[in-house]
């Protein structure tokens, strides 16, 4: 169950954002064979000044398309993380025309008694999922 969170500079239109999020589903369920319904989303729009996204010196420059994904999940394989970014990056760029330079891709892992899905229930840590 990733939650992924999108910091993006203001300016796109919904159509956009929308096709971004569904891209996004779309290579969760790739690279994390989750359920199709395990769809937790957020869009952050943010005005350009306010996003810093340098290239630690890897001699590449960003734009305004810049996407930062941060990736909230229970652990996974090195390989699922690296075939993540991979799919991603392909898809961003055939649907979005996100470039690569303007991906920037994060995981931050939990365990499985870290999520609640409503009611106040840790449904991993009681058996319901």
């Amino acid at each position: 169950m990733p939650l992924l969170q999108f910091d993006i500079i203001k300016g796109r239109t919904a159509s956009e954002v929308k096709t971004l999020l569904d891209v996004a589903h779309q290579a969760v369920l790739t690279a994390f064979e989750v359920p199709e319904r395990d769809r937790y989303q957020i869009v952050h729009e943010n005005q350009s000044h306010y996003m810093v996204f340098q290239d630690t010196g890897l001699g590449f420059a960003r734009s305004d398309k810049l996407v930062v994904v941060r990736v909230f999940t229970s652990p996974r394989s090195e390989e699922q993380k690296t075939y993540f970014m991979k799919i991603l990056a392909e898809e961003f760029q055939k649907h979005c025309g996100i470039g690569g330079e303007d991906l920037f891709i994060s995981f931050i892992t939990n365990s499985k008694g870290d999520w609640s899905f409503g009611f106040g229930e840790a449904q991993y840590l009681t058996g319901t999922l």
